[in-house]
């Protein structure tokens, strides 16, 4: 078991991933799309907002606990679903999925995972949210339903952003493409790396076999050196509010919207009666160009008018991060990128320690503002530097 005494951030864990990891690899974990402006933005508003803390507020007892769709959660961080985690990791997702029930912060299976969402339901008991990429197909879709039902998953997540793919062009320069096609540039990738090599790519080889397209579709797919039937994007660009509203009617569960950047698709999203959104940019890795999700954020929290919790995702490596989008209405904060970091580097316990430093980040900067519970952070705690509207 790897010592991570030693690594204080999640920065920390990302040097370390970006050396651990073949580059092309790395360039799908970490990389955006085009030029990457969203990406780049996404990261550096934080900087452009800060705080105005409180003295001489009583904070010796301290809460970072937060209630949504009637489950208490630790501290207002979740895992965001992260496709073909396997590639960083053996059995990813249900390591990523095993720490988050530990720590009792939500976890969200991706649609592009590849360990069976029964089998994170029962390694969970039944706690995890499933993210859908759905073609604009009802039959299909209730195909998809019917398992997710049998399965008990309690929150459904439909992305509404990857109509089409984004141009990763920094992917396409390092061969890295889905589905996965070997090439002499990717295999000599692996021979530079034999860390990742050993402990990911041949393990998983000799225990699990290629990994599949497990959690696509209604069934599981086929390996992911191949297309799935309907192709991996098949007929996305035609989903639309209709089966939103379609949805709304045969789903029973939760329904959260994630992708929601417009005010406008936040009003239409509380017409067609959803139960929450996530506001986010894909992590910039599908529109260039976008404004970051935290930006974004106050419109789309004003214009549902407190019916539904207003989460976020995108660019958050700091517990004051989560502490500024809280602040600005967020329910709840994902993250992707900086757990698979932590798995890049020490497995489940490097998992384990990027949880704990949110954790940690958060509870002392709450103690540092003043607050001692999460309703107590409003924007009254931020100051604009030279930050768009907030």
């Amino acid at each position: 078991m790897k010592n991570v005494d030693r690594y204080y951030s999640i920065s920390d864990f990302e040097k370390k991933a970006r050396k651990r990891l073949p580059r092309c690899v790395a360039g799908y974990v970490c990389g955006g799309t085009e030029d990457e402006a969203s990406l780049s933005e996404s990261l550096s508003v934080m900087k452009r907002i800060g705080f105005r803390h409180r003295g001489l507020q009583p904070v010796e007892q301290r809460s970072s606990e937060i209630s949504i769709f009637g489950h208490t959660y630790a501290m207002p961080v979740g895992f965001a679903p992260t496709g073909f985690s396997a590639i960083v990791m053996h059995e990813c997702d249900l390591a990523l999925a095993t720490v988050a029930m530990q720590a009792r912060i939500p976890f969200v299976i991706s649609g592009a995972s590849n360990v069976p969402l029964e089998q994170l339901q029962q390694a969970t008991g039944n706690r995890c949210w499933y993210q859908a990429y759905l073609p604009g197909d009802t039959p299909r879709i209730d195909k998809l339903l019917t398992r997710l039902k049998r399965a008990q998953i309690p929150v459904l997540v439909v992305t509404v952003d990857t109509c089409v793919a984004g141009n990763r062009e920094n992917i396409k320069r390092l061969d890295f493409t889905v589905p996965f096609k070997i090439s002499p540039r990717l295999i000599l990738d692996g021979i530079l790396h034999p860390q990742w090599s050993v402990n990911v790519f041949m393990r998983t080889l000799i225990k699990s076999g290629v990994p599949r397209f497990s959690n696509l579709y209604e069934e599981i797919g086929p390996p992911i050196t191949e297309d799935p039937p309907n192709g991996f994007r098949g007929g996305r660009d035609k989903l639309s509010w209709e089966h939103i509203r379609w949805i709304r009617e045969n789903w029973d569960g939760k329904l959260v919207l994630k992708g929601v950047m417009h005010p406008e698709d936040a009003r239409a999203a509380v017409a067609a009666g959803v139960d929450g959104l996530i506001v986010s940019n894909h992590g910039g890795r599908q529109l260039d160009g976008s404004i970051s999700p935290l930006q974004a954020l106050p419109d789309i929290v004003d214009a549902v008018s407190g019916t539904m919790p207003v989460m976020i995702d995108g660019g958050f490596r700091r517990g004051a991060d989560v502490l500024k989008a809280v602040a600005l209405g967020a329910s709840m904060v994902f993250t992707g990128r900086p757990q698979l970091y932590g798995a890049a580097v020490a497995g489940t316990t490097g998992i384990r320690k990027v949880v704990d430093i949110f954790l940690s980040e958060i509870d002392t900067n709450m103690a540092l503002l003043g607050c001692s519970r999460l309703p107590e952070l409003t924007s009254d705690c931020l100051q604009k530097i030279d930050a768009p509207r907030l």
